[in-house]
């Protein structure tokens, strides 16, 4: 009867140490299988992040150029814009779940616009997001400190053009093509004399490289209504071909030129001027290929052009000014665009705003007077 009881007991012990050691099991394979599953998630969440983008400066070499070295570097796609685009590209790509890395190119900010630009920046940051700003116009001192605590790469010159920098930045991905299209950027923005662009400028003949960054803004500046033209203009130009290398661009040209031609006739006959300032409005081309005509036929050393953008209820507003101008236009005008509700902002001598339909007036009125 002992013998019996002790066997009993054993094997209830047996079968309650069975139940427990599968209980535990069942328990470990639970908690393993919730591991797994989170770690699983967790990269299944960041591999879904695999796209690059690139949002840069629609109107001009330097902005299209240097989207095609982004491109070349990096791969991706472009976001081409012009001022008034800029925060609304912005915040397309924010709520984009696959967006990985992004670079903003040669898009200078403005008191108006650069709080936003900060947000939706930093609401990028949190969504793990590389950022990447390249730009060459003048910023507050402020707003770089607080892209930099969001972690934010900033590359910031005054001194060279966008696309030098991004060349400069990242030439150990870029392949020597690369350093003809900062070239040409550097020469149609007015910066081929800086210290690296003009270190860029010496590997090639002077000629060809003035001709192609003329055909190139003859080009872009001429397709401005055709966005897939852009675009295809940023891939030729990552693909390494020379402007003479891309169909038709030397016969656009020639047709941008003539347009150009008969600009002048209409820069004398419709020009105004002030004391220290001529002005013009635009009705049938773009303000930046007429503000150099009125600043020259003006014989002041500040010339504004302005063209209304209907579908905005704003004027797209150019600024150059002579080398004997004695002020900082781009930071006077980002000041006073503020001021009348609109915005801009850009270098010394060349800069841009966008002002309100019915303050265009005070607007050239008030920078005539700031102005000495």
């Amino acid at each position: 009867m002992m013998l019996a009881a002790s066997k009993t007991k054993k094997s209830t012990t047996k079968k309650s140490t069975t139940k427990k050691t599968k209980t535990t099991k069942k328990t470990a394979t639970k908690k393993t299988t919730k591991k797994t599953t989170k770690k699983t998630t967790k990269k299944t969440i960041k591999s879904k992040r695999t796209k690059v983008i690139c949002i840069s400066h629609k109107e001009d070499a330097d902005g299209i150029s240097s989207a095609a070295l982004i491109r070349q570097a990096f791969g991706g796609d472009a976001m081409l814009v012009d001022y008034p685009g800029q925060m609304e590209a912005l915040q397309q790509v924010v709520t984009d779940e696959k967006l990985k890395s992004l670079y903003i190119c040669d898009l200078g900010l403005s008191k108006k616009t650069q709080d936003e630009f900060i947000d939706l920046l930093s609401t990028l940051r949190k969504n793990k997001v590389s950022v990447t700003y390249i730009d060459h116009h003048d910023i507050d001192p402020n707003v770089v400190k607080s892209l930099q605590k969001l972690k934010v790469k900033v590359i910031h010159d005054i001194n060279e053009c966008t696309t030098v920098q991004v060349y400069n930045a990242f030439k150990s991905k870029l392949n020597e093509h690369a350093t003809f299209v900062a070239t040409c950027a550097a020469i149609t923005d007015y910066m081929e004399d800086r210290p690296l662009g003009s270190k860029l400028l010496q590997m090639y003949d002077r000629q060809f490289a003035l001709i192609s960054a003329t055909v190139l803004t003859y080009n872009i500046v001429g397709h401005q209504k055709e966005p897939d033209y852009l675009l295809y203009l940023v891939e030729e130009l990552a693909e390494s071909k020379f402007p003479h290398d891309i169909p038709n661009t030397f016969e656009f040209a020639q047709i941008q030129v003539e347009k150009l031609s008969q600009m002048i006739a209409k820069v004398k006959a419709g020009m105004k001027t002030m004391k220290n300032l001529g002005h013009m409005e635009i009705t049938d081309s773009g303000a930046s290929g007429a503000v150099n005509f009125v600043m020259g036929l003006s014989g002041k050393d500040v010339g504004v052009a302005y063209k209304e953008r209907i579908d905005h209820g704003i004027y797209a507003v150019s600024v150059r000014g002579s080398k004997n101008c004695k002020v900082h236009l781009g930071k006077i005008v980002n000041l006073l665009a503020t001021d009348l509700g609109g915005s801009g902002g850009g270098h010394d001598r060349a800069c841009g705003a966008v002002i309100p339909k019915p303050k265009i007036k005070k607007f050239i009125t008030e920078l005539n007077k700031k102005i000495k």
